[in-house]
C-alpha cells in the first residue's frame, strides 16, 4: 500500500518514497519554552503524533526528532527585538534557564496527558551550539555570508537562486517589498537573515557562547537544520511544523541547509493548518489569549477528548475552536469507550485474533495511507464497531489495532462510585454558588475540585462529576 502525502514543497500529494526502505526519519519542530503551549501549538503535535503512529502501524521504521527552542527565537521575524526566553524570565523574575526547564516540563505533560508518543530524540537547543558554530563556519567558508557590525552574521539570501521556493515566488516578492520582515537598512537583502547574534547595546543576555565572530548567541532558523542533520543526515525524509513556519522558519532552513551541503534539505514538506478562535482568529502567545491543557479539566474536560476533537478534521484544514465542539468530542469519545466496553463484554473469553483480510480493517489502512485521514479513519472504526454482522470478536481485536493508532483509551471503564465527603461538600457549595450566579467563586471551587482530580459538567439535568485521568 502506498502512503501518500501533501508536500508543501511541490503543493500537490505525492507517494512517499523513502531514502531507506521502510524507514523514515522525521524532524518536527517543537516549543519555544518560555511560556505555556497552547492547544493550538498542539494540534500540529497531535497531527505530528498521529502520522507517526499511522506510519508505525502499516509497518514502517520511524526516527522522529524534535527540537526544543530554549534560545535565539526573537520577537520578531527580522531578527529583532528580545529573545523570547529573555522576555520570559523579565515576565517571571527567574533566569532564562529556569524558565527553559519549567516550560519544558510543562510542555511534556501537556503532551503526554494527550497520549503523544515520545520523539526517539529531543534536542534543546543550548546543547547543539557548536553544531550551530560548525555550520555557520560553512556557510562562511562558502561565502553564503555577511557580517554586520555590532549586530551579527547574516545569511545572504540573494545568493541562492530558488530561495523562497517553500512559499513561493509572491512571498518572495512581499519580503523585498517589506510585507512581511521590517527593513533593516545595514541588511544586504530585506529577506536576510542572522545566522549569529549579538548583544544588542546595553542589553545584558544571560545565554551568550564565544565564537569565531564574538560572543553571542545562534539565529533561531540555524538550531533545527543542525539538528536535523547531526541525527538524520544531510537530506532527510519529512519535516514537520505549523503553517506558520512556511514563509520564514522553514524558508530559511531550506536556505542555510541546501548552501552548506549543495543538497535537498526535506524531500516532504508537511504543515498543519491553524486552530483558530472563532473572530478571534489564530491563539497566540504573545498576545496573551490562549487556552492551555490544563484548562481543559478546569472545565470538566479530560485531554483526550481534546484529542477526539482534533482528529475528526483533518490536520491541512483549519480547525474551529468551540466549548460547544469540545462538548460534542467529549460525549462521542464516551459513546466510543462504551462501544468499546459492550464489544469486550460479548466477546468474553473467546479468541480474537485481528482478521488483516477484512474490508473494515483494508479501510482504516487505507484512510491512513491517504495522508493520514484521521477522520476517515475514525469513520471506519465507528462503522466496524456498530456492524453487530461481524462477530465481536473480531470488533474487539480491530478496537485493540486502532487504539495502536487513535490513543484514546477506548477500553478505559467509566469511573464509578461516591466522592470523599470533603470533596461532595465542594460540588453542593459550588451548587448553591451558581445557585447564587456566584461566578467567580463557581469557578474558583470549579477549579479547586479540577486540582484535586474531579471534573465538573454543568448539563441541564444538574451537575455531573466524574474523575480525570490519572
Amino acid at each position: 500500500m502506498n502512503f501518500r502525502v501533501y508536500n508543501t514543497l511541490t503543493r500537490q500529494k505525492e507517494v512517499f518514497k523513502p531514502l531507506k526502505e521502510c524507514e523514515v526519519g522525521i524532524y518536527t519542530c517543537g516549543p519555544t519554552v518560555y511560556h505555556y503551549a497552547h492547544i493550538g501549538n498542539l494540534r500540529t503535535y497531535l497531527a505530528e503524533d498521529a502520522q507517526v503512529r499511522a506510519l508505525r502501524f502499516l509497518g514502517w521504521k520511524v526516527k522522529r526528532v524534535m527540537n526544543i527552542t530554549d534560545v535565539g527565537h526573537l520577537v520578531s521575524d527580522a531578527d529583532t527585538g528580545e529573545d523570547k526566553m529573555e522576555q520570559g524570565a523579565r515576565r517571571e523574575g527567574k533566569s532564562a534557564w529556569e524558565i527553559a526547564k519549567f516550560y519544558t516540563e510543562a510542555f511534556f505533560k501537556d503532551y503526554y496527558a494527550l497520549n503523544c508518543v515520545k520523539p526517539d530524540v529531543t534536542c534543546p537547543a543550548t546543547e547543539y551550539i557548536q553544531e550551530m558554530i560548525d555550520l555557520g563556519l560553512t556557510l562562511e567558508g562558502k561565502g553564503y555570508t555577511y557580517p554586520i557590525p555590532g549586530d551579527g552574521v547574516y545569511f545572504d539570501t540573494s545568493k541562492l537562486p530558488d530561495y523562497g521556493k517553500l512559499a513561493g515566488k509572491a512571498h518572495v516578492e512581499g519580503i523585498r517589498e517589506g510585507a512581511r520582515v521590517e527593513a533593516n537598512a545595514a541588511k544586504r537583502n530585506p529577506a536576510d537573515f542572522a545566522v549569529w547574534k549579538f548583544a544588542a547595546p546595553g542589553e545584558q543576555r544571560q545565554m551568550e557562547w564565544d565564537s569565531p565572530w564574538g560572543k553571542g548567541f545562534p539565529g533561531w532558523h540555524m538550531e533545527c537544520s543542525a539538528m536535523a542533520m547531526k541525527h538524520l543526515g544531510e537530506t532527510i525524509d519529512m519535516h514537520w511544523g505549523g503553517e506558520d513556519h512556511v514563509a520564514i522558519h522553514h524558508t530559511n532552513e531550506i536556505a542555510q541547509s541546501e548552501a552548506a551541503t549543495g543538497k535537498p534539505f526535506s524531500n516532504y514538506w508537511l504543515h498543519a493548518r491553524f486552530l483558530v478562535m472563532g473572530d478571534l482568529g489564530k491563539m497566540s502567545k504573545s498576545s496573551g489569549d490562549f487556552l492551555t491543557v490544563s484548562t481543559l479539566p478546569q472545565k470538566g474536560y479530560e485531554p483526550l477528548a481534546y484529542r477526539y476533537y482534533c482528529l475528526l478534521t483533518h490536520y491541512r484544514k483549519q480547525l474551529e475552536f468551540t466549548w460547544e465542539g469540545v462538548e460534542a468530542a467529549a460525549r462521542g469519545l464516551d459513546g466510543l469507550r462504551a462501544l468499546a466496553q459492550k464489544i469486550k463484554q460479548e466477546a468474553g473469553t473467546a479468541p480474537h485474533a485481528l482478521d488483516k483480510d477484512a474490508k473494515y480493517y483494508k479501510d482504516f489502512c487505507e484512510a491512513l495511507a491517504d495522508d493520514v485521514n484521521m477522520p476517515a479513519a475514525m469513520a471506519v472504526l465507528w462503522e466496524t464497531l456498530k456492524d453487530n454482522t461481524i462477530p465481536a470478536p473480531q470488533r474487539l481485536a480491530f478496537a485493540a489495532a486502532a487504539e495502536e493508532v487513535t490513543a484514546l483509551d477506548l477500553f478505559k471503564e467509566k469511573e464509578a462510585g461516591e466522592l470523599a465527603p470533603e470533596l461532595m461538600d465542594l460540588i453542593k457549595e459550588r451548587e448553591a454558588a451558581r445557585k447564587a450566579k456566584d461566578w467567580k467563586k463557581s469557578d474558583e471551587l470549579r477549579k479547586a475540585l479540577s486540582d484535586k482530580g474531579v471534573l465538573i459538567e454543568d448539563a441541564p439535568g444538574g451537575t455531573k462529576w466524574r474523575l480525570a485521568r490519572g
